[in-house]
């Protein structure tokens, strides 16, 4: 069902000032940015062994992120399961009685698509499902 740990997403205010630190002083791969839109949110990839850190940086005071760091500060935000067959993942959580905030996979970043459990299901933790076709 889990294949591995695909990222952590971390929340942070700004790329410019936050990256420093994991590319100088943890020496970090920077694997790219990219703006999702739909989540109104810049991303940032770092190579971090067989794991990615992926920071998010919200583009609008709209966006989740930043209602997130609005309410607890920068930090972790998301841990993401690289699966196969997402519905099948979502349909199964559904079945075990685990609230989706996503029903339907939905576009993320890198290509992939994407679904988080509801943290209230998930002992406080926001769980994403991630699925990368023909993607590492």
């Amino acid at each position: 069902m889990i294949k591995k740990v695909d990222h952590i997403g971390i929340a942070v205010r700004s790329l410019e000032e936050a990256l420093p630190f994991y590319t100088e002083i943890l020496r970090l791969p920077l694997l790219g940015i990219e703006e999702v839109d739909s989540e109104k949110v810049k991303v940032a990839f770092l190579k971090a062994g067989e794991t990615k850190l992926e920071l998010l940086e919200p583009t609008s005071s709209e966006s989740p992120i930043a209602k997130y760091i609005e309410k607890r500060g920068e930090g972790i935000h998301h841990v993401a399961l690289g699966v196969d067959s997402i519905q099948e993942r979502i349909n199964e959580m559904k079945e075990k009685g685990i609230r989706m905030l996503n029903e339907m996979p939905k576009a993320g970043a890198g290509g992939a698509q994407v679904a988080f459990m509801h943290p209230k299901s998930t002992g406080s933790v926001l769980y994403e499902f991630c699925e990368k076709k023909g993607l590492k």
